[in-house]
């Protein structure tokens, strides 16, 4: 893990240390009490977060230890060894119309997967998942400006909310979060839409001088969740001319109280110097069925095709099929047994001292204590 606690910025010590003085308040026996004003503003904090923790057996036994391919792996990267995949404390003020209409959300992470999604990024900001402002003038519209989670994908960077332990390839190679403001307005109780204007494809600092802009329209139902997001911007290194154009499409049906069913379709397209260009597509299907409150069992199955080379490193096409045993012997702690195989047409995977192999079969064992 890069980095240490004495170099996060000022900001973010500020504000763990201003949560903290705030619960302790609430804790402690009070030497004397907060004037009404600043006990108001702590009591509009919120503190949580949790530590995420895995083995990972794989079949290839590579000596690097290292699963999937470069620039990828954001849950059980490390193989035939025990990590920390994610440890992460989130700082929340709620913004509301109707009491302080402006809030904030900082998330600090560490671990694995932080490493692996902002290798990219400077050292000052390999540990900050998401630090923004918001504000929340009416109960239809939010407007955010910062560090923030892409509104793009069916999975998100935090593995404990996703029915799966690992990620699919059409989460890994799409944007996990993102940097600039966005607005999103609820046009209906059913229907609702966003518009962002970005950085870059997952980047805090950019990589040119052009800006992207996102988009978002969503429709939500006591049954059917569905939404197509897009992204629109140049992005390779110092070009302003050549753009990525992406859409992703996710819907998610609940078919019994039991059984959930998602599906999520990936298209991209990206322009290269010289007047060529590189596509890429991607289509997942998932199924969650939910015993009780404690157990429940996950599939995933999923088709990558990046036969350009567009975003994966390699021309190949990827398939991949994931089964995961979800247990929840407490509120707070969410255990997972996972077995995942993936193929590539090409050969990517690390295998033993110095080979690669076109397939890998990993077994993860994985344990989210919340707080």
């Amino acid at each position: 893990m890069s980095g240490n606690c004495s170099k996060l910025p000022l900001f973010v010590a500020t504000t763990l240390l201003t949560a903290v003085v705030c619960r302790g308040q609430e804790a402690s026996q009070p030497p004397a009490a907060p004037t009404p004003a600043v006990a108001a503003w702590c009591n509009t904090f919120s503190i949580h977060g949790f530590v995420d923790g895995y083995y990972a057996w794989n079949d290839n036994s590579p000596k690097s230890h290292e699963n999937f391919i470069t620039g990828t792996g954001t849950t059980a990267k490390r193989a035939n060894e025990f990590n920390l995949n994610l440890a992460a404390i989130d700082v929340v003020r709620d913004a509301s119309p109707d009491k302080s209409p402006v809030g904030f959300h900082l998330s600090v992470v560490a671990g694995n997967g932080a490493d692996v999604v902002h290798a990219a990024e400077s050292e000052g900001f390999r540990h900050i998942y998401q630090a923004s402002i918001i504000y929340k003038p009416t109960d239809r519209l939010m407007i955010e400006g910062g560090i923030f989670p892409s509104h793009i994908g069916f999975e998100g960077f935090f593995s404990k909310d996703n029915w799966n332990y690992t990620r699919s390839w059409l989460g890994e190679l799409s944007p996990y979060y993102q940097t600039g403001i966005h607005a999103g307005y609820q046009f209906s109780k059913r229907w609702s839409g966003e518009v962002h204007i970005l950085n870059g494809w997952q980047l805090i600092s950019d990589n040119n001088d052009a800006k992207a802009i996102g988009g978002k329209i969503a429709y939500n139902s006591d049954r059917l969740s569905a939404s197509f997001n897009t992204f629109d911007g140049p992005e390779l290194p110092s070009d302003n001319k050549d753009w990525r154009h992406f859409g992703n499409l996710i819907a998610l049906y609940k078919a019994t109280p039991k059984l959930s069913i998602g599906s999520s379709l990936d298209r991209g397209h990206q322009e290269l110097r010289g007047g060529s260009a590189a596509n890429w597509f991607g289509v997942a299907g998932y199924g969650r069925y939910a015993f009780d409150d404690h157990h429940a069992f996950a599939g995933r199955v999923e088709r990558f095709r990046d036969f350009d080379n567009g975003i994966s490193g390699t021309a190949q096409t990827l398939s991949e099929a994931t089964l995961t045993y979800e247990l929840r012997p407490v509120h707070n702690l969410i255990l997972k047994l996972e077995g995942r195989h993936d193929h590539s047409t090409a050969s990517v995977f690390a295998r033993g001292t110095d080979r690669t192999s076109p397939n890998q079969t990993i077994i993860v064992v994985g344990a989210v204590a919340t707080f």
